[in-house]
């Protein structure tokens, strides 16, 4: 069978490694990049449209599940169907029953070319009975199964955080720190290694990433609805859905609308 991948691992010789093993097992596979870190992989799955992607989990700068996420969300309707995605991990044991149970493969670290060779037919089998499945269907199977995996491994992202949820914000302006409540915040929006903190009047920037932040919020206060946003329930003013399934939101006291990717449109349903 014929296909392409692209593989993302930014140990240079497990890459080279998973490539030569690859070429054994599946000669008519295709790889069309090799990168070293999830920007990249994301920016090149885009380009070349693989049929299946390789995602190392611990990766420089965007994760694997950030790279998959982003993906999912920047992935064209109608621009054929969703590569088939292949996390490669050293996760422990509660971080993979995660991946079984969103049915996504994966192949542990070391990678054994037994498991390779199973992960290879797996991938040939359903990339040979997908042919008949509307881009659109699938690209919505993918999202729910990713959906469940990003909610899985939060989980466990939230268990190793501190129990208390933050309830004020510390916030440095030249040699003064300002209190933010988190009760004022509107949202957060990542901003390179930084969150920009989103009130009705004013903002701000602190010194973390929204990835290190996630976990010390409220979830039930506290939604995700972009890889780059997360904003506090209270102050959605409404949602609106567009003809094209697109949702943005309208938030009070501020004049922008935020959009939600199709990860987290399943919020936003009238009771």
């Amino acid at each position: 069978m014929k296909a392409s991948a692209v593989i993302a691992e930014d140990e240079p010789l497990l890459a080279e490694a998973l490539r030569i093993e690859l070429a054994a097992l599946w000669p008519g596979l295709e790889i069309a990049a090799v990168v070293g870190d999830g920007e990249t992989a994301v920016a090149q799955a885009l380009t070349h449209r693989p049929d299946v992607v390789f995602l190392d989990i611990r990766m420089p700068g965007m994760s694997g599940l950030e790279a998959a996420q982003a993906l999912a969300e920047d992935w064209p309707d109608d621009e054929g169907p969703f590569p088939l995605l292949v996390f490669v991990t050293a996760y422990d044991r509660y971080a993979l029953q995660a991946f079984e149970r969103a049915a996504v493969d994966y192949l542990l670290k070391p990678v054994q070319t037994a498991r390779l060779q199973a992960t290879v037919k797996r991938l040939q089998g359903t990339l040979a009975a997908r042919s008949d499945m509307a881009p659109a269907k699938e690209l919505g199977a993918v999202v729910e199964r990713l959906r469940g995996l990003l909610g899985a491994t939060g989980a466990v992202a939230t268990m190793a955080a501190d129990s208390e949820p933050l309830h004020v914000l510390q916030v440095g302006v030249g040699n003064a720190i300002h209190m933010v409540r988190i009760d004022d915040v509107a949202y957060f929006e990542a901003a390179d290694k930084y969150v920009r903190v989103v009130t009705a009047t004013r903002e701000h920037l602190i010194r973390t990433s929204l990835r290190e932040l996630v976990p010390r919020l409220d979830a039930s206060r506290f939604w995700q609805i972009h890889r780059g946003t997360v904003v506090r329930a209270e102050a959605i003013a409404s949602a609106e859905r567009e003809e094209s399934g697109r949702v943005t939101l309208k938030l009070q006291g501020r004049p922008e609308k935020l959009v939600v990717s199709r990860l987290y449109a399943h919020r936003f349903k009238a009771m």
